[in-house]
């Protein structure tokens, strides 16, 4: 726990210095609904959607308020599992990125919304290898894609941004097949819900919920 103690530390300490780069966490960036690359009708069934984003305390707590959500786990995934512990991945050495895996009903809510979200209240896709005032290859943005529908989808929607030149600058969410995904530590797990008043969240996390409310009206629950 004092890992995190230090997380909520650092998130204000550093956060002045870094504001002419690091959009504020006050802002959400209205981006365009993606354009649909399949006519096909969604597939039955509940179905897995794993991003990342920063530190995954915040992508969790947006995602489990889109009706249709019905589980988001904080956890690891672009490495091996052998290094999927929340004291090594802090490193940036393993591969990993902090990340949420996302179960939803396609039903109620499509993945081209889940995306839309992503890109515009969970986290900012142009800064590199870091989000805030978290730094390393561990906050990357990513999308990691468990079928061909995933990885079309989200190469579509960033290729359709960056043409309307959405943001300002070089959307840099990489967009990479999944070959394993790591539950973190359960005291990670709905660590926003837990804990509203903790110093990082208050900062960093609960101003993207804001958001998704105030952007996203009829996804809100």
């Amino acid at each position: 726990m004092y890992r995190l103690a230090v997380r909520s530390a650092l998130a204000l300490a550093v956060a002045a210095p870094f504001a002419f780069f690091s959009r504020p966490s006050t802002h959400a960036t209205t981006v365009p609904a993606p354009v649909r690359v399949s006519g096909e009708p969604a597939a039955p069934g509940l179905q897995t959607l794993v991003v990342a984003g920063g530190c995954f305390w915040g992508i969790e707590g947006v995602y489990e308020h889109i009706k249709g959500v019905t589980e988001a786990v904080s956890g690891y995934a672009g490495g091996s599992k052998s290094s999927a512990d929340y004291e090594t991945v802090s490193t940036g050495t393993t591969g990993h990125a902090e990340s949420v895996r996302i179960t939803y009903d396609p039903t109620k809510v499509s993945l081209e919304k889940l995306l839309q979200v992503f890109f515009s209240v969970a986290h900012d896709p142009t800064q590199l290898n870091r989000q805030g005032p978290d730094v390393g290859s561990q906050y990357r943005s990513a999308i990691f894609f468990s079928n061909e529908e995933q990885e079309k989808a989200a190469r579509a929607y960033i290729d359709q941004l960056t043409k309307a030149k959405t943001f300002p600058r070089p959307i840099v969410t990489q967009v990479v097949k999944l070959e394993g995904f790591y539950p973190a530590e359960a005291y990670h797990q709905n660590f926003m819900e837990k804990n509203p008043t903790y110093p990082y969240i208050v900062y960093n996390d609960a101003p993207k919920v804001a958001n998704l409310k105030r952007e996203f009206p009829d996804l809100y629950r």
